[in-house]
């Protein structure tokens, strides 16, 4: 809990909001915003290529929506990825393309983007699954009680399995079983790459 937010305090909510949760909240923001602008000033005068990436969890509970009518809206966050000037003097360049809605899972991808970095095999998968499909999440349904894997375009709208192309679901099917094979497989993949 912020002790000063006197300056920042709302003067209205809507009913059922709490101006105190508001006013924590913004505070949090304020003194966010001030902490990343002196970060970054700091970064920029380090003669090192630095890229990183800043994004919050979800939206704060200081709304009364229903998890199960707004859930996506609920877990949007912004974000950025950031490389500093030492970086964009050597190649950083800023994405300007597929970064309206992302998933945590498509930021390594981004920031291999960004800084024009040589891929291994697993991440040049990761950059066509951010290329194209759409942002992957796991729509958790009202209290938490169900969940279920969730697709949702540039454009913010949900979009079935179903309704995928045939080359998206086979690249869908190939992250799948990559993921499977890294985390509770046998790992062939890893071998094949130490073979090389």
């Amino acid at each position: 809990m912020y002790t000063n937010y006197t300056d920042i305090t709302p003067t209205s909510v809507s009913e059922g909001t709490d101006k105190g949760t508001v006013a924590t909240y913004t505070t949090g923001l304020t003194y966010t915003d001030k902490a990343v602008k002196q970060f970054i000033k700091q970064i920029n005068k380090i003669q090192k290529p630095i890229t990183v990436v800043f994004y919050g969890d979800h939206l704060p509970g200081i709304y009364n929506n229903s998890m199960a009518k707004d859930g996506t809206k609920l877990h949007e966050t912004d974000y950025f990825i950031y490389s500093n000037t030492y970086a964009r003097e050597h190649g950083a360049r800023t994405l300007t393309s597929n970064t309206k809605v992302v998933s945590p899972n498509d930021f390594m991808a981004m920031v291999a983007e960004q800084t024009n970095s040589k891929v291994t095999p697993y991440l040049a998968l990761m950059t066509k699954v951010y290329e194209d499909l759409p942002a992957v999440s796991i729509n958790t349904g009202q209290n938490n009680s169900t969940a279920s894997l969730q697709f949702t375009n540039s454009k913010g709208q949900v979009v079935k399995y179903s309704q995928l192309t045939k080359k998206q679901k086979r690249l869908w099917q190939d992250y799948k079983l990559v993921q499977y094979d890294l985390t509770a497989g046998k790992q062939y993949l890893y071998q094949l790459h130490m073979m090389k």
